[in-house]
């Protein structure tokens, strides 16, 4: 482990970099900057601002696959659904999913091939709408725990529990949320079109909120779950299946820090897979936050994955140049 200041990262050999595969997920959360910058419009202006770092990224030599969050985007169609309730039908979560994942594939798309025009690069870009194994036996349908949606009386999340079949908690004062569970995902379903599309040269738009979660019946039929995927892990699971050379995730933070938001905090260059797993499990990672990033960075390296990193968007490529972000190693 090295903390911030170190120099001593070793540096990617410009040599060996040409046409290396990286995988980057990016947050649905930095596609909105605030409350005030919510509309599509405001979603889209960010997406242009980060695809400029990834076309950095491309234009250096990578192969690249995008994968991405979807959260607030998913709470705003469920609350369009709660509001249009006995007007139109209800949508399934894994429609929701699905729709996200068009939608902000489309603004993907629009924003990188507009900036490749502007730079004169010659690529091209495609979206996959992307399914997600997962286990009918994970523990985590048991205990539903990720919350979505909005915020209901003890008497309307009673309504909604007979009639809707949902499972819902109270949460923290602030009134009754759904929650569904968050499996782990197994394998992404479309991988393989994924690393033929790679291969091909296209800039790829996968995976986005985690994947559609599916399950297999005893005859490998597939059908949807209202569940919801971390699409840190997913992406890993993707990055290892397609054989990336790196996982990279991208966040509101430069560097992954310990004691985060103390006075005593440390940004760190470095971490192996063994210190990592020792801060995890020390507590350093908050749940919901980091925690995810640096579990799907072991996952991918115990997967057979090089190099992950953990960075901001404006930092991408000086991480590629080990002089930003936090590289996890095996």
């Amino acid at each position: 482990m090295r903390v911030c200041g170190a120099k001593q990262l070793r540096h990617l050999n410009p040599g060996t970099q040409h046409m290396k595969t990286i995988v980057i997920a990016i947050g649905g959360n930095s596609l909105i900057k605030d409350a005030q910058h919510q509309s599509v419009s405001d979603q889209y202006a960010a997406v242009v601002e980060t695809v400029r770092h990834l076309t950095d990224l491309l234009a250096r030599g990578y192969r690249l696959v995008i994968t991405h969050g979807n959260g607030p985007q998913v709470g705003f169609i469920l609350l369009r659904s709660e509001h249009s309730r006995g007007l139109l039908h209800q949508v399934p979560l894994d429609s929701i999913v699905a729709d996200t994942q068009g939608a902000l594939g489309y603004q993907l798309q629009q924003a990188l091939e507009n900036e490749f025009h502007r730079r004169g690069l010659k690529n091209s870009v495609a979206t996959i709408v992307t399914q997600t194994l997962v286990d009918r036996a994970d523990p985590a349908f048991a205990k539903p725990s990720k919350p979505i949606g909005e915020f209901y009386t003890r008497e309307q999340a009673q309504e909604r529990m007979r009639v809707e079949q949902w499972t819902m908690v109270e949460d923290a004062g602030r009134g009754w949320r759904r929650v569904v569970a968050s499996p782990k995902p197994v394998r992404i379903i479309e991988a393989e079109v994924v690393r033929h599309l790679v291969k091909d040269g296209y800039v790829v738009v996968a995976a986005g909120g985690g994947g559609i979660p599916v399950m297999a019946d005893g005859q490998g039929m597939l059908s949807g779950v209202p569940a919801v995927i971390d699409k840190d892990l997913a992406s890993a699971v993707l990055a290892n299946q397609i054989g990336a050379d790196m996982l990279m995730i991208s966040t509101a933070v430069e560097r992954v820090c310990l004691n985060y938001g103390q006075p005593d905090q440390r940004e760190l260059d470095s971490l192996t897979v063994t210190e990592a797993r020792q801060f995890a499990a020390a507590g350093q990672f908050a749940a919901g936050s980091m925690l995810p990033k640096v579990e799907a960075c072991v996952q991918f390296l115990q997967g057979g994955g090089r190099e992950a990193v953990i960075t901001c968007p404006g930092k991408l490529s000086l991480a590629l140049n080990g002089i930003s972000g936090t590289r996890i190693v095996p």
